[in-house]
């Protein structure tokens, strides 16, 4: 077996409250957090505590609150990993959540880079407005086609941004095309189609204006071999030397999250478990809908903490 897949949410999966018991818990997470709001020069940890939580779901704040919240998780059960660590992987954010428990990155290095990635992401769906949708019940080639023929139609930008799941499809875009879309799978027989509570259209080309900027911010870091795989969101395959990270990371604003196929490459590899680390249980969701027979157990709480220690 390869041993256990360990893997990080991304934006979407805060909640407020988030981290507190932890941090109340376990030095290695409250550890975490001080150094974060040191770092960052606001109390980010009483933002993901007590909010308000509209200043927590702007971007520019939920990213590192996720990455933070995420880390200070992984930190609490670093100590009890089993001998086997087979791979990480992160669902968009939450792959620099992935390379920092992979030892790529090291943890204020990331929260810097995920900090600009919020602003920049922030400032780009500013400047081009546009929103996410998730479609539920439809296959990846019928929402590819609507996607299609609503850029058509509007001459306007939409695009699948997340595979997440069989049946599980999230799209982006212009907010005139992203409606098209929506519309579209509707009449298409979707089963559900939900407009996202978010402000940007993240994975499309709408970020384009982000990726020349977080470019200068990457190129300065020296990331290191990760210690094991690190499957990344745009090829569905391990990151090997610096330069594929930072291809990577560049990549994922304006392309597509291929988590389905991310995790069915891990199988294939002989993964033995899913371990969800971080807010939420999104990810855990997924892993069920993709394939029920994967062990997966979610660690986003002292609760989830405990449930892993013992095994």
């Amino acid at each position: 077996m390869a041993g256990l897949a360990f893997v990080f949410p991304g934006q979407g999966s805060q909640w407020l409250g988030m981290g507190r018991d932890v941090y109340e818990a376990y030095p290695a997470a409250r550890d975490l957090f001080d150094e974060a709001d040191t770092e960052l020069g606001f109390p980010l940890s009483r933002l993901c505590f007590f909010g308000p939580g509209e200043v927590l779901n702007d971007t520019i704040n939920t990213q590192p609150a996720v990455y933070v919240t995420s880390l200070a998780i992984w930190r609490s059960i670093e100590h009890s990993l089993p001998q086997q660590i087979g791979f990480f992987a992160g669902h968009s954010l939450g792959e620099y959540a992935a390379l920092v428990a992979a030892g790529a990155l090291d943890f204020v290095t990331g929260l810097r880079l995920v900090r600009q990635r919020g602003r920049l992401m922030q400032a780009a769906g500013e400047r081009s407005q546009g929103g996410m949708a998730a479609i539920l019940g439809l296959d990846a080639a019928a929402v590819e086609s609507i996607c299609l023929q609503a850029e058509e139609a509007c001459g306007r930008v939409v695009r699948v941004a997340n595979y997440n799941s069989p049946g599980q499809i999230v799209i982006s875009g212009d907010e005139t095309a992203l409606a098209e879309a929506m519309d579209a799978a509707t009449g298409a027989g979707a089963r559900k189609v939900v407009r996202l509570a978010v402000s940007i259209a993240a994975h499309s080309p709408l970020m384009a204006p982000a990726v020349d900027l977080l470019r200068e911010d990457l190129k300065a870091v020296d990331f290191a071999v990760p210690s094991h795989p690190v499957v990344g969101n745009v090829t569905a395959r391990p990151l090997g030397q610096a330069d594929d990270i930072v291809d990577e990371l560049l990549q994922q604003l304006t392309s597509p999250v291929r988590w389905t196929d991310s995790l069915r490459w891990m199988l294939s590899q002989g993964l033995d478990g899913h371990v969800e680390v971080g807010p939420g249980q999104v990810l855990t969701g997924l892993v069920k809908r993709i394939d029920r027979t994967v062990k997966r157990l979610s660690v986003g709480d002292v609760a989830g903490v405990q449930a892993f220690v013992e095994g």
